[in-house]
C-alpha cells in the first residue's frame, strides 16, 4: 500500500477469493457481452409497407400492360416503399446470474492482479479539486495507460480532480464491473474500496457502466 506521494505506508493482503482465482474467459466474455448489450437504446425503427404513406391504388391493371404485376407502390421493391424485415424497437438486455457476474469480476480482478496492475492507495488526501494534484499522484504511484480509479463515499475531491484526465475513468465502489476492469491497464483502489468477500465485491448490474467518466459500453499492491 502506498500514499498519493508514492511512499510505501504499509502492507495489504489481497483476498484470494477475489484476486487469486483462475480467470474464466468464457464467463467474462458472456458478462461483458451482456453488459454492452444492456447499454443499447434499442430505439431503432423502420416503417413497413403498411406504415408508409401512399400506395392505396393499384399502380396499373393486373394484365395486358407487359409489365410486372404490382399491387402497391409502397411495397419494398419500390423506391420510397417500406423496409422488408427492418429493425423495430426492442430490449437488448440479457439475464445474467449473480454468481456468473461475481465470477467474471473476480476473474477480471485476478487477471489484473496477476499482471501486477492493481495498486492500493491508503487514501486520497487532496486539499481540494485540482487536476494537477491528480496527475502528480498518478505519476507518483506509477499508474500509466488507461487507469480505473475506484472511489468511496468521501472521495468527492478526488473524483473532481481525476475527471478531467482522458485516460482516467472513475467509478464508485458499488459500480465496479467486469467491463471497466478489463478495459483498463491499471486498477487503483483505496484501503476503503478494496474488495473483500464481506465488503465491496458485489458487481454492478449489467446495464451499469459506471456513472462517472472523465471522457466517454482484473498483484500485489
Amino acid at each position: 500500500m502506498v500514499s498519493p506521494k508514492g511512499r510505501k505506508v504499509g502492507e495489504v493482503v489481497l483476498d484470494d477469493s477475489i484476486f487469486g482465482v483462475e480467470p474464466n474467459i468464457g464467463v467474462m466474455h458472456q458478462v461483458v457481452t451482456a453488459q454492452l448489450a444492456a447499454r443499447r437504446a434499442g430505439t431503432h425503427s423502420t416503417k413497413g409497407r403498411a406504415e408508409v404513406a401512399g400506395g392505396g391504388a393499384k399502380p396499373w391493371r393486373q394484365k395486358g400492360t407487359g409489365r410486372a404485376r404490382h399491387g402497391s407502390i409502397r411495397s419494398p421493391q419500390w423506391r420510397g416503399g417500406g423496409a422488408a424485415h427492418g429493425p423495430k424497437p426492442r430490449d437488448y438486455r440479457q439475464r445474467t446470474p449473480k454468481k456468473m457476474k461475481r465470477l467474471a469480476l473476480a476473474s477480471a480482478l485476478s487477471d489484473r492482479a496477476r499482471a501486477g496492475s492493481v495498486i492500493v492507495v491508503d487514501r486520497w488526501s487532496f486539499d481540494g479539486p485540482r487536476t494537477r494534484d491528480a496527475v502528480e499522484a498518478l505519476n507518483a504511484i506509477g499508474a500509466e495507460g488507461k487507469v480505473l480509479v475506484v472511489l468511496g463515499d468521501g472521495d468527492s475531491d478526488a473524483q473532481k480532480s481525476f475527471r478531467n484526465l482522458p485516460p482516467v475513468h472513475c467509478l464508485h465502489q458499488r459500480e465496479l464491473n467486469t467491463y471497466d476492469v478489463l478495459n483498463s491497464d491499471v486498477v487503483v483502489f483505496t484501503s476503503e474500496t478494496l474488495p473483500t468477500v464481506s465488503g465491496a465485491a458485489a458487481p454492478a448490474d449489467d446495464n451499469s457502466s459506471g456513472s462517472e467518466s472523465s471522457q466517454d459500453g482484473d498483484g500485489d499492491a
